[in-house]
């Protein structure tokens, strides 16, 4: 009992530890960028705010928006990509393994093709609803068969959904060079113009699930011990199969939505998670919350630097940082075989 309550006492702590590098995290995003401010400067503008400051008038409109929706897009992709390797039982697992990334990036190619949508706000809303239709698709095609949802079915229906929608989406940017200009960048990933008006009317979604998916922690350590193993203890295993999935659309669907392509958060930060306090998801999913809000923000602030004045998409700084992982554990699990 006293060994117990000393493995929670230091898991505490390093929680604790870790949301102050957030916040740290969060202000130096506020501060850095083509005009470097100050953190005096930043306190100001929300203690004594000055209309007629730019640097004030930059951080309230500007850089409190894409720091607020840096941290929630980074913790909805840990939190899905942690839900998506316990629900998969495959280390690899991130949000594209369902089709999401895909579903969302065919539904806005199409309406920017067909239908000549252009706004941020029209892409958001029909991104979410091409993450929701992608993985109920995934879902229906990994349930077909006398066996039920399964490990491997999903997995496999996760590829063959995203490969189709890949294809169709490369389909129509090769007839519509129009679409490919006007959805560029947003494919790459971004928080770079997006603001609160977007977050507001998914926060209230994301939340839920969030919230859901800490609630299924414990349910989430019995059926990760093996589906016989949950069954004999009386877990619903198809129920919370779908809760999983049902959270991972939300937490997925509404990242993509918001701040396009983002890759490798829901794949790297649940192995770092991991590799730090063990397996217990009732401890990994809220540390892989605060680690993927701040590895996002990291991402955000280097973007702006590498290619100044202009900025890299967040998308492409993400993909550095995880594809050397992704090609470790690759190896990793060939070894292992």
């Amino acid at each position: 009992m006293t060994a117990l309550i000393s493995r929670n006492s230091s898991k505490i702590i390093g929680l604790v530890i870790a949301f102050c590098l957030l916040v740290v995290f969060f202000m130096s995003s506020i501060a850095f960028g083509q005009t470097p401010m100050t953190l005096g400067t930043v306190l100001d503008a929300f203690i004594h705010f000055d209309p007629a400051s730019s640097d004030h008038i930059i951080i309230r409109t500007t850089r409190v928006d894409r720091a607020v929706i840096a941290t929630v897009i980074g913790a909805s992709l840990a939190i899905s990509g942690t839900l998506m390797q316990a629900l998969t039982r495959n280390p690899l697992a991130s949000p594209s393994i369902f089709g999401i990334n895909a579903g969302a990036v065919f539904f806005i190619v199409m309406a920017a093709t067909f239908f000549s949508a252009s706004s941020l706000l029209q892409y958001m809303w029909l991104a979410f609803l091409g993450a929701a239709v992608a993985a109920a698709l995934v879902y229906f095609l990994g349930s077909l068969g006398g066996e039920g949802l399964s490990t491997l079915r999903i997995v496999l229906a996760g590829a063959a959904v995203s490969a189709l929608f890949t294809s169709f989406t490369s389909g129509m940017l090769v007839i519509s060079e129009n679409s490919l200009q006007g959805v560029l960048f947003w494919l790459a990933g971004s928080v770079s113009g997006r603001t609160l008006d977007m977050l507001v009317p998914l926060l209230p979604f994301i939340s839920g699930a969030g919230l859901l998916a800490f609630g299924l922690g414990n349910t989430i350590n019995i059926l990760t011990s093996g589906e016989e193993v949950a069954k004999g203890l009386g877990q619903r295993t198809t129920l919370v199969k779908l809760l999983m999935a049902a959270a991972i659309v939300v937490l997925a669907g509404g990242s993509v939505a918001i701040g396009g392509s983002i890759g490798f958060i829901g794949l790297i930060v649940p192995h770092i998670v991991r590799g730090l306090i063990g397996m217990d998801h009732r401890w990994v999913i809220p540390y892989s919350a605060v680690l993927g809000a701040g590895t996002l923000l990291l991402a955000d602030i280097g973007s702006r630097f590498i290619i100044m004045p202009q900025e890299m998409p967040i998308g492409v700084m993400t993909a550095f940082l995880g594809a050397p992982f992704f090609i470790y554990l690759a190896r990793r699990g060939f070894r292992e075989r």
